[in-house]
């Protein structure tokens, strides 16, 4: 893939031209009503600063309506990390875009203004890239945390140790193994490749990214874990569940990979379809538990668009069993509740 290859649904990241000299890292933040762990995000990395020279870090605020992320940077940056404003709210692809397009250093790093580093992340990504430079990326096992910083659980370990990663183009094309914290870019391969596909919203213009890239670099990989990424029911993605967005962009993020797989490797994208199948009647499961027939049905029109089979017409069908069983299950013990309540 060459740069003129960058369709319309990519922004371009154009190459830094000028001659002032470049910062190795830029260690972007991109935020939005989430100044209450952003100060623990600007800490993590802070622990860590190498110097103004060698990382730039800024938070690119994406027009914040609840909370006053300027005044974080100001308390805890103390003039070291720089902030901008967007005018208008644009979006999460597009300020995420914006982090790419501000961005100075030769490695880019995107953590989320709620996400944050373990002591040793920016040495030991740097050290992979040093000593392997055809590598275009290189991520680290995430740790992910709740909504009160508690670790429930650590991605699967791809490989026992650190290195180049084997057959990973295949790996990662069959499901999003990577939480955007963990992985680092160098900054000539966005240039390359283009910026985030913003026909995505919410849920799978990562996963599409990391696989462009390995279609086209070898991945380093890190056994350490060294991000965390927290989980929040309240978050973009936990909200466009419901609506069935998130598997709605799974499905364009799998169109937009079979642009650019090689052969051999575009069978698997049937395969991902088929997984991303199975999770969505998952989520439909869990839908009806908690009596949301909405969202389950959301759910269950987005796995039928994803695959189709009897497999999931027979767990549909279980589904739907189920919500009419825990339906009567329930006004049985409303009204036995009411005539106890009368009595």
């Amino acid at each position: 893939m060459v740069m003129s290859d960058i369709n319309s649904h990519r922004g371009f990241i154009p190459p830094i031209l000028d001659a002032q000299p470049r910062p190795l890292w830029s260690v972007m933040i991109p935020t939005y009503n989430c100044a209450n762990y952003l100060r623990e995000t600007l800490a993590s990395v802070l622990e860590q600063d190498p110097g103004r020279d060698i990382m730039q870090i800024e938070v690119v605020d994406d027009c914040s309506t609840k909370d006053d992320p300027e005044a974080v940077v100001k308390e805890l940056g103390c003039g070291r990390v720089g902030f901008y404003r967007q005018l208008e709210n644009v979006g999460y692809i597009k300020n995420f875009e914006t982090c790419l397009l501000r961005s100075r250093g030769k490695l880019i790093h995107l953590l989320h203004g709620d996400d944050c580093v373990r002591d040793g992340f920016y040495s030991k990504l740097q050290r992979a890239f040093e000593e392997n430079c055809e590598v275009g990326a290189a991520f680290c096992r995430t740790i992910t945390m709740d909504e009160q910083g508690h670790w429930t659980s650590i991605s699967a370990l791809e490989q026992s140790e650190s290195g180049v990663l084997n057959n990973w183009l295949e790996r990662i094309t069959e499901y999003q193994r990577i939480q955007t914290p963990s992985i680092v870019v160098r900054r000539h391969v966005y240039e390359r490749l283009g910026g985030f596909d913003r026909r995505m919203f919410c849920w799978a213009e990562d996963w599409e990214m990391w696989v462009r890239i390995a279609a086209s670099y070898p991945i380093w990989y890190e056994v350490e874990p060294l991000a965390l990424y927290r989980h929040s029911s309240s978050s973009l993605t936990g909200r466009f569940v419901r609506t069935g967005k998130n598997v709605q962009d799974i499905r364009t993020a799998i169109s937009a990979m079979q642009q650019y797989l090689p052969s051999d490797c575009v069978y698997m994208t049937q395969k991902s379809l088929n997984g991303y199948g199975s999770l969505a009647l998952g989520m439909a499961s869990q839908f009806v538990n908690k009596g949301d027939m909405y969202g389950a049905i959301n759910q269950i029109r987005q796995a039928f668009l994803c695959s189709f089979s009897l497999k999931m017409v027979f767990y549909t069908l279980w589904i739907c069993a189920k919500f009419f069983y825990l339906t009567i299950v329930n006004k049985i013990r409303t009204q036995l509740e009411t005539k106890i309540t009368v009595h």
